[in-house]
């Protein structure tokens, strides 16, 4: 077992305390004095306490209470001198220490029994006993409160071991692994007091007894979380006779199916219901709506699929005026929305990532409490004004981001909210930049990305900068130089992103704070050098993205103050010179791009430590030296390897073939040599069928002392040679197999083990020196849809097998030495005569030259005729047509509109012939499955 969790599993509390008149003494005639540190830290420990009755009086800093394995309640290990025991229980009659559990004790590492029971103590303990990894032994037998969550990782295989904390009014156990504890119920029955119980995402196993053997469960029950389980609508019968007291129910993130039940109405005393997260389906039943309390309403992520309007229809009653939070967002719900003004206590609406469309009502500005909206990811359109806002004087975060919708507002509109967060991506605010967020002092998240916005930074805009952590300017066309950004500053424990892609910036780039976790500045007109980049905080920044701009001298070599660098993108620039060794000390680095630049010589073996790369691209450059074998035993978590029009030099080593992750393989235009390794089929990724990433993204997380403060995920992209041309790829480039090893000095045969990679999209092996014949199993990658064998010495018959390949849509063996009859195939007759030109062997459609035995028919004086007279009667034909057609369609639809038998008829058989078409497709997905 884990030994982490040993401070869960191990709090083995003494079933019956008989208390000693004195403190367990410590070990007489140790060697060894106890270890120093140790004794320090128990002095801090005594420090934090209250100690009216001198219990501890032996513990000491005098010489003659030096040893601290001879103080009152410690007890040490015979052989090494460590603090093993702690045993300071108290009476029962009265309470010998108050105050404070120092954290101190985390330096008595080699701790296995620790006794505070019947003391005064705070809570201060439960941040820090996951941290005690030895101990063996708990007794705090008057516990009220007990939080353990998200702090171990073992499997627990009973709670026993709670039955004697009879006193808890709290417990969470959220986070641990609560899978093989089949009578996890049995926590509430045997804790009379408990008030509130917390097994979030504890992996509780769905079997629910039968509810009558729960009778005796605590009434007292208030808050009940059990999110991210794998609970069952089972669960509901138990839940129905503990719903007098519930007043806090969260189901989320479970696997609860079919329609919400309406017993739920009978929890009189509930104020909060999340079932989000689930596959329920249907709308809100009624008795939601005749419920006295309801405050809070969260079914989002669910499969609801009703029009909005009448989903809401049914909180009419006393739920309409109770009502503060109703979130019913990533759903499917349709229409519009409705006035909602009824619902006068509403405090936070989100109505997100559904399919919603209309106009915004002006009524939503009578919500007088509202505080938070969110519309963002639907259809809506039309134009929102100041009367929308007109009373929303609390709102502090809206989003009205991803829809349709064109915001105009007054010149000198002075909105009464302070918003913290604002996100209006997509919406129309341009061309002019918005006047009216120079009111707005206190915005923490702010993102006005693709609204259209032509116009220049006004000054007062970086006044926001003090309180920003959020800032997201790209996909505009904003214009001007940038200002010293540094002022922003880290707001609630975050670290500041910034976003300005995609726009007209122009000059030096300008500083940021060094607390920057993400800046990404891609695509705009920056100039000059970089190094000063190297001034931002290396134990924060994530995301460095400088791509596309005009950028130029030379790589700086201070990658070792970026240390937790995950992206690192500075590609189409004018960089130069060497790759700098320091880059090996990106330890976390996931994403490489130094694409399109000019840097030379070869690359540095640091970057072999680099072990978490997936996405390297150092094309079009002027690299050279050999590739290096250690970048298949290395980097093996690569998905993307591009290394193409560089100056490398040497054979393909054949450690690549370690790259079993590797989707997209691009070593052309090079000078390499040799033979292509025979091992390419332990290129998994390229092999095994099955789903894969559409993505080749990286998330990140930015944590300090701990704890997770923030993060994000990041979507590479590139260009990627396919059917003759360059494609960029980002949403879909995951879903690429290439492999292009063209414009090389490559010889040998294709070896045959290159037609074991099925998944292969595209192959391009043209422009080398390579021979022999295309193999004959060619045709089992019936997924390729690009193949360029051209400008080689291939000679030989096509294989016949190629005429399997239905997906190929490029295809060009040119300028090589092939011979015989081409394949037949509606695929490769398809093509153009230029992609089997300069084969002069070659014969069949497409190309001009007949194979022998072919037969072209004559034609006779007598014939040519016939085609005279038949050429004279096409014409008459078509005219005849063009009447035709005129009569058939004005008269049909007229005999269909006066003819009510022929309208059935015909649209009978319309429905007929849809559902054959829905069979044929149906059975083609299922035969598709079964290939894969």
């Amino acid at each position: 077992m884990h030994k982490n969790y040993a401070a869960l599993i191990v709090l083995v509390l003494l079933l019956h305390i008989n208390p000693l008149p004195e403190f367990t003494t410590g070990v007489t005639g140790a060697k060894f004095r106890c270890i120093e540190r140790e004794r320090q830290a128990l002095l801090q420990f005594k420090e934090d306490l209250t100690d009216d009755y001198g219990v501890l009086s032996s513990w000491g800093r005098e010489e003659e209470k030096r040893d601290c394995c001879k103080w009152r309640g410690v007890g040490c290990d015979n052989i090494t001198g460590h603090v093993t025991l702690l045993d300071l229980h108290s009476s029962p009659v009265y309470e010998h220490l108050v105050g404070k559990v120092s954290d101190s004790l985390l330096e008595l590492q080699y701790l296995n029994y620790l006794d505070l029971s019947l003391n005064n103590f705070d809570d201060s303990m439960m941040s820090f006993i996951g941290s005690l990894t030895s101990l063996r032994y708990l007794n705090l037998s008057r516990l009220q409160s007990l939080d353990l969550s998200y702090s171990f990782d073992a499997s627990v295989e009973n709670l026993d071991w709670l039955s004697h904390l009879s006193s808890l009014e709290s417990l969470d156990l959220s986070g641990s692994n609560l899978s093989k504890v089949n009578d996890w119920l049995k926590v509430i029955r045997n804790l009379p007091r408990l008030k509130e119980l917390g097994l979030n995402q504890c992996s509780l196993p769905d079997k629910i007894p039968p509810p009558l053997s729960f009778v005796n469960s605590s009434k007292f029950l208030a808050v009940l979380h059990l999110s991210n389980n794998n609970l069952s609508s089972s669960i509901y019968p138990w839940l129905y006779n503990s719903s007098n007291s519930l007043v806090d129910l969260d189901l989320s993130g479970n696997q609860l199916k079919g329609s919400i039940p309406d017993a739920f109405r009978n929890m009189s005393a509930l104020t909060k219901l999340v079932l989000s997260g689930n596959q329920l389906e249907g709308g809100i039943p009624r008795s939601l709506g005749e419920m006295c309390s309801l405050h809070v309403l969260d079914l989002c992520h669910n499969h609801i699929s009703e029009e909005l309007s009448g989903l809401l229809q049914n909180l009419y009653g006393r739920t309409e005026s109770s009502l503060e939070v109703l979130r019913l967002c990533h759903n499917q719900l349709t229409g519009s929305l409705p006035d909602i003004a009824r619902f006068s206590s509403l405090r936070e609406l989100d109505i997100s990532y559904n399919r919603l469309s209309g106009c915004i009502p002006e009524s939503i500005g009578f919500l007088s409490k509202l505080e938070h909206v969110d519309v963002s990811f639907n259809s809506f359109q039309g134009v929102v004004s100041g009367e929308h806002f007109s009373n929303l004087s609390k709102l502090q975060n809206l989003d009205l981001s991803y829809n349709s919708l064109v915001l105009r507002f007054k010149s000198d509109w002075d909105p009464t909210f302070q918003l913290n967060t604002i996100r209006l991506s997509s919406c129309n605010l341009g061309p002019c930049f918005p006047k009216w967020l120079r009111t707005q002092r206190n915005v923490h998240i702010l993102d006005i990305s693709r609204a259209n916005i032509s116009d220049k930074i006004p000054n007062w805009f970086w006044n926001l900068l003090p309180t920003l952590s959020f800032l997201n300017l790209s996909h505009n066309s904003m214009t001007g130089t940038l200002p010293d950004l540094s002022s922003a500053n880290a707001v609630d424990g975050t670290f500041p992103v910034f976003d300005l892609s995609f726009n007209q910036f122009e000059g030096l780039l300008p500083a940021f704070p060094s607390m920057t976790s993400s800046l990404i500045l891609s695509n705009n007109l920056f100039s000059g050098p970089i190094s000063h980049k190297c001034n931002i905080a290396g134990e924060i920044l994530r995301v460095l993205d400088l791509s596309n701009n005009l950028l130029f001298r030379q790589l700086p070599n201070c990658f070792m103050n970026l240390t937790k660098l995950v992206v690192l993108n500075l590609a189409n620039n004018n960089l130069s010179g060497k790759i700098p060794s320091s880059v090996g000390s990106l330890f976390f680095l996931q994403t490489l791009s130094l694409h399109n630049n000019t840097l030379h010589g070869e690359l540095p073996m640091s970057l072999k430590n680099c072990s978490m790369l997936k996405f390297l691209d150092l094309g079009e450059n002027r690299l050279s030296g050999e590739i290096p074998p250690w970048i298949g035993e290395s980097l093996s978590s690569l998905m993307f390897l591009s290394l193409q029009s560089n100056e490398f030099i040497g054979s393909i080593p054949p450690h690549i073939c370690q790259l079993r992750n590797v989707r997209i393989l691009d070593l052309s235009l090079n000078n390499i040599t040799g033979a292509i390794p025979e091992c390419l089929n332990n290129l998994t990724a390229m092999v095994r069928r099955g789903e894969s990433e559409t993505v080749i993204g990286n998330h990140y997380l930015i944590k300090k002392l701990g704890a997770v403060l923030s993060g994000g995920y990041y979507i590479n992209k590139a260009r990627v040679g396919l059917k003759g041309r360059d494609y960029e790829y980002e949403r879909n480039l995951g879903l690429l197999r290439v492999i292009d090893f063209s414009g090389n000095n490559l010889s040998g045969e294709i070896p045959e083990e290159i037609t074991g990679l099925l998944e292969l999209v595209a192959l391009n092996l043209s422009g080398n020196n390579l021979t022999g014949v295309i193999p004959q199993r060619i045709g089992q990658l019936d997924l390729l849809e690009s193949l360029d064998l051209s400008r080689n010495q291939f000679h030989g018959a096509i294989p016949p097998t190629m005429a399997r390949l239905n997906f190929l849509s490029y295809l060009d063996v040119s300028y090589n030495n092939l011979s015989g009859k081409i394949p037949s195939s509606t695929q490769i007759q398809s093509f153009n005569a230029s992609a089997f030109t300069g084969n002069p062997a070659l014969c069949g459609l497409p190309v001009t030259r007949n194979c022998p035995g072919d037969v072209v028919p004559l034609q006779s004086p007598v014939m040519n005729d016939v085609f005279k007279d038949k050429n004279e009667f096409s014409v008459w034909f078509y005219i005849g047509m063009e009447y035709g057609f005129f009569v058939f369609f004005c008269g049909f639809p007229c005999a269909l509109m006066l003819k009510h038998s022929w309208r059935h008829c015909y649209f009978q058989f319309l429905d007929e012939l849809l559902d054959f078409l829905c069979l044929i497709l149906r059975a083609h997905k299922s035969k598709q499955k079964s290939y894969i």
